[in-house]
């Protein structure tokens, strides 16, 4: 394994910590786990990438949540998982590796996907650069099959109000942004392919690959995608450390 991975509590909250053998001190990742719950710990596929890169990393537990703006119980009664992720986390990072926004880059797997694009269009100044591995976009489709979502929302059409194309501003958007999905995952390669035919009409830069295919919607494809992505992010915090000196 490179690097090492530790277990904190964040705020009461389980987060998984990556430290890299040479971490880079003005910089650092969240990546938000999707609806199976599995984070980065242990994957060797990205603790290789995160290493060379020397990238310091928080993998909050969001329970089934959706990562959005919205209380789920399931994560807790009161407070909501993106206000947990841009509030309690960062303020974590902070304390722990004096790094602040924009120097913390975002990275999500499926629903952890969608929850990294929701942060970004939401707070475009704070979270400038993204990088989603099979975006759970349409996340509504998912309503009404017994999951949390049907707790958060009385129906799917005030679930798809709070989908992420709907909250992109023109005006305030992440500066880097990667979206990348296999062609043959069935559930979420048309919404990711929405999504970025909406930016590319806005006139907002990104970068995509919906062509990789390597499984599907699986840990293949999603490791087969972690060196394009560390390196992305870390290109991204290179230009962002470059903008702000």
């Amino acid at each position: 394994m490179h690097g090492s991975w530790t277990t904190t509590s964040i705020d009461g909250k389980d987060a998984d910590i990556f430290t890299p053998d040479s971490p880079k001190a003005d910089r650092a990742v969240i990546h938000l786990h999707g609806h199976g719950l599995a984070t980065l710990k242990d994957n060797e596929a990205f603790s290789k990438e995160l290493n060379e890169h020397g990238l310091r990393t928080v993998c909050p537990n969001g329970q089934r949540s959706w990562w959005l703006p919205e209380i789920c119980s399931e994560f807790d009664e009161e407070l909501t998982p993106f206000d947990y992720v841009r509030s309690n986390v960062v303020a974590w990072i902070d304390e722990k590796w004096n790094v602040q926004t924009p120097n913390i880059a975002l990275t999500g797997i499926s629903m952890g996907g969608q929850g990294v694009i929701q942060l970004g269009y939401r707070c475009g100044r704070d979270f400038p650069i993204l990088a989603a591995i099979s975006p759970a976009v349409d996340f509504h489709d998912w309503w009404g099959k017994g999951l949390p979502l049907d707790d958060m929302f009385e129906s799917q059409e005030l679930a798809r109000q709070q989908t992420a194309i709907l909250h992109l501003q023109p005006l305030n958007w992440p500066r880097s942004q990667l979206i990348v999905c296999d062609p043959s995952d069935a559930d979420w390669i048309h919404s990711s392919e929405r999504l970025a035919s909406k930016l590319y009409s806005s006139g907002i830069p990104f970068e995509s690959d919906f062509e990789t295919s390597n499984g599907g919607h699986s840990w293949d494809y999603f490791n087969a995608m972690a060196p394009r992505v560390v390196k992305f992010v870390s290109e991204s915090l290179d230009s962002e450390s470059m903008r702000i000196v």
